[in-house]
C-alpha cells in the first residue's frame, strides 16, 4: 500500500491550483470539486463537467475494484487510489473494512511484498540503508512533514511468516499505517513508515534484476546495532512527538531492541506486544463460553518466537491478577518449537524461551505433548501451515468439550489450520480465531462465524491512545487494558455464532475505546504530557481523523 504521507507538505504557503492540485493525493478531490472550486483554483476544463459526490466516487471504485481478477491487481488499484486521492481512499476503506482490509494488509500484503521491487510505482515511506551511517538525520529531514507522530518501522528480516525479504519489507509499514488511519484515525500527515535496509539474506531477492534493495549480506553485529541507535536517536530529534513501532523484525533483534528502548522512548513491537494483547482478548471471549476461570488454563503455542512469548507473558501478568504466583503462572503456558516441546535442561536455549522451559521429558511430536499435557488452548504461531493437524485437534477434542484453537499464523497459506478444519475436527466445538480472515463455516446445521485474531483489533488503538494523550512510555499495563477493553466489545451474539472478537466494521468505535483505556492508564501512571480531560472517550474521538472532503475555495 501507498504510504500515509505524500512527498509534497501542506503547510506551503502557497497552495497547488490547477493540475497541480489534481497531482496531490491530500488535497484532491478529483471529480468532486464543487463549481465554486473549479473556477477559483483553475480547474475549469480540467474536469468532466458533472460534479461527483463523495457516495458517487466510492461506489465508482467499488465497481472497478470487484472487476479485477485477482488480490494482488486489486491491492494495485487501491495502491493507485492513494496516491491520487487521500480522502476517497481512506472512505473506500473505512466503509467497505471487511472487502478491502485483506487487500491492505494480511494476507494479500504477503504477495505484495514478494513482488515489491516489480510492482513499484512511487516513492512512499523513508528508506535508510547501511550507506547512510552518519548522516540518518538528514535523510529524515527530507521527510516533508514535520508533525509525525506514528512511526512503523523494520529491516525487513520477518515479513509475516515470510521469511527474510529484505527491502520488500516496506510493505509493511505502508500497511500498517493505512490500517492505522483507516481503523483509529489517526492523521495521515503524522504516519511514517520507515525501512532501515542492512541487505538480505535471502539469496533469490539479492539475484532479482528488478530487486530495490542493498544487493548484500544482511549487516550484523555492532554495525546494525550502530544504525538502528542512529536511527532513534535521530528520530527523536527530528520528531519528537513520534511514536515508534517496531515490526517485523527477526526474533535475535526484536527482543533486544525493544528491551533497549522501552524504557527510554515511546515505543513498542506489535509482533511481541500487539499479538499478545489481541490472543489474550480472545482467550477472555472463550473463557466467557466456557464458563472457566483464566487461572485454571493451560496453554500450549505451536511457535516459540516473538509472539509466542508476547502471548505467554501477558497471559502470565492476567493470571497473576487473578492471584496465581509468577511462577505458577508460567508454569500454565508452553511453548513447541522446531526441536519439540521447550523444556529445562535443553542446551543453548535462546534467553526469550527460558521462562517458560518447564521440567519435562522431550517431546518431538506436538500431537503426542498435547496429549500429555492436556492444554485447554492451542495457539498457533509458527508459521507452519497444517501445524495443527487432524489428529491433534482430535485429541484436543477428546480433552475438552470447548477446545481453544487459535492459528494465528498469517498470510492464510502459513495458518496452522483452517477454519474449516478446526470446527470439522472437533465437531463443531471449536472455540477458534485466524490471524487471516476465513469464510463462514456450516456445520450440522449451524453456521459457525469466525473472525480474525488480527492485531489490527490493538495497535492502531493504542497509537490513537498513546497521541491522544502524549505518552511518554507505553507500558504492558496498556497492553492489558486493550486487550480487556477489546474482550468487552464482544457481545453475547457473536459468542453464539462462534465469533470470539466484534465485526471490522466496528473497529474504528472499538480503536477509540481502546486509546481512552491506554489514555487512562497514562494518566494514572504519570505518563500522559497534557491535562488529564474530564471525558477521555470524547478526547480520543476528536482526535481521529474522518475521510471528508473539506472546502478548497
Amino acid at each position: 500500500m501507498p504510504d500515509a504521507g505524500r512527498l509534497v507538505p501542506t503547510s506551503s504557503a502557497v497552495p497547488p491550483r490547477g493540475a497541480l492540485l489534481l497531482r496531490d493525493p491530500r488535497l484532491n478531490k478529483g471529480t468532486a470539486f464543487t463549481e465554486a472550486e473549479r473556477d477559483a483554483l483553475g480547474l475549469r476544463g480540467l474536469l468532466p463537467p458533472h460534479v461527483c459526490t463523495l457516495d458517487e466516487q466510492v461506489t465508482r471504485v467499488m465497481e472497478n475494484l470487484r472487476r479485477l481478477p485477482d488480490p494482488l491487481s486489486k491491492y494495485i488499484l487501491l495502491e493507485a487510489l492513494q496516491d491520487r486521492n487521500e480522502t476517497l481512499f481512506y472512505r473506500v476503506v473505512t466503509e467497505h473494512l471487511d472487502e478491502t482490509m485483506p487487500l491492505i494488509y494480511t494476507p494479500t500484503v504477503g504477495a505484495a511484498c514478494q513482488q515489491f521491487g516489480h510492482i513499484y510505482r512511487r516513492p512512499r515511506g523513508l528508506f535508510i540503508s547501511a550507506r547512510d551511517r552518519g548522516r540518518v538525520e538528514s535523510v529524515l529531514r527530507n521527510w516533508p512533514e514535520r508533525e509525525v507522530t506514528m512511526i512503523v518501522v523494520t529491516d525487513g528480516e520477518r515479513i509475516l511468516g515470510l521469511g527474510d525479504l529484505g527491502a520488500n519489507g516496506m510493505g509493511i509499514p505502508i500497511g500498517k499505517l493505512a490500517l492505522y488511519t483507516a481503523c483509529a484515525g489517526v492523521a495521515p500527515a503524522g504516519c511514517l513508515p520507515v525501512m532501515i535496509d542492512v541487505g538480505t539474506g535471502n539469496a533469490a531477492l539479492r539475484a532479482d534484476p528488478l530487486y530495490l534493495g542493498l544487493r548484500q549480506p544482511r549487516l550484523t553485529g555492532a554495525d546494525y546495532d550502530a544504525l538502528v541507535d542512529e536511527f532513534i536517536e535521530a528520530a527523536q530529534c527530528v520528531f519528537p512527538r513520534a511514536i515508534v513501532q517496531f515490526e517485523d523484525f527477526g526474533n535475535h533483534n526484536a527482543f533486544r531492541l525493544l528491551a533497549r528502548w522501552r524504557d527510554r522512548i515511546c515505543c513498542f513491537n506489535d509482533d511481541i506486544q500487539g499479538t499478545a494483547a489481541v490472543a489474550v482478548a480472545g482467550i477472555f471471549s472463550a473463557l466467557r463460553v466456557t464458563r472457566q476461570p483464566l487461572s485454571q488454563q493451560t496453554f500450549l503455542c505451536l511457535g516459540a518466537g516473538e509472539a509466542a512469548t508476547g502471548i505467554s507473558d501477558l497471559l502470565v501478568a492476567a493470571m497473576v491478577e487473578e492471584g496465581l504466583t509468577p511462577q505458577a503462572a508460567r508454569a500454565r503456558c508452553w511453548l513447541f518449537d522446531s526441536q519439540g516441546l521447550v523444556v529445562a535442561g535443553r542446551e543453548a536455549l535462546a534467553e526469550h524461551k527460558r521462562p517458560f522451559a518447564h521440567p519435562h521429558a522431550p517431546l518431538a511430536d506436538f500431537t503426542q505433548a498435547v496429549e500429555q499435557l492436556k492444554p485447554t488452548a492451542l495457539i498457533g504461531v509458527s508459521a507452519v501451515a497444517g501445524g495443527f493437524t487432524q489428529a491433534t485437534l482430535q485429541a484436543m477434542a477428546r480433552i475438552n468439550a470447548r477446545p481453544i484453537i487459535f492459528a494465528l499464523s498469517n498470510p492464510t497459506s502459513r495458518a496452522e489450520c483452517s477454519a474449516q478444519q478446526a470446527y470439522a475436527w472437533t465437531g463443531g466445538r471449536a472455540l477458534f480465531a485466524s490471524g487471516s480472515p476465513f469464510a463462514p463455516v456450516p456445520l450440522g446445521g449451524q453456521t459457525f462465524v469466525p473472525r480474525q485474531g488480527n492485531n489490527s483489533y490493538i495497535f492502531p488503538g493504542v497509537g490513537l491512545g498513546a497521541i491522544a494523550c502524549r505518552a511518554t512510555r507505553i507500558t504492558e499495563a496498556m497492553f492489558m487494558a486493550a486487550a480487556r477493553t477489546l474482550a468487552a466489545q464482544v457481545s453475547d451474539a457473536d459468542l453464539v455464532q462462534g465469533s470470539l472478537y466484534p465485526p471490522l466494521s466496528q473497529v474504528r468505535e472499538v480503536s477509540a475505546r481502546i486509546g481512552a483505556a491506554v489514555a487512562a492508564v497514562a494518566f494514572d501512571a504519570g505518563l500522559a504530557g497534557v491535562a488529564r480531560p474530564a471525558d477521555l472517550l470524547d478526547h480520543v474521538r476528536q482526535t481521529m481523523y474522518t475521510p471528508v472532503y473539506r472546502s478548497a475555495a
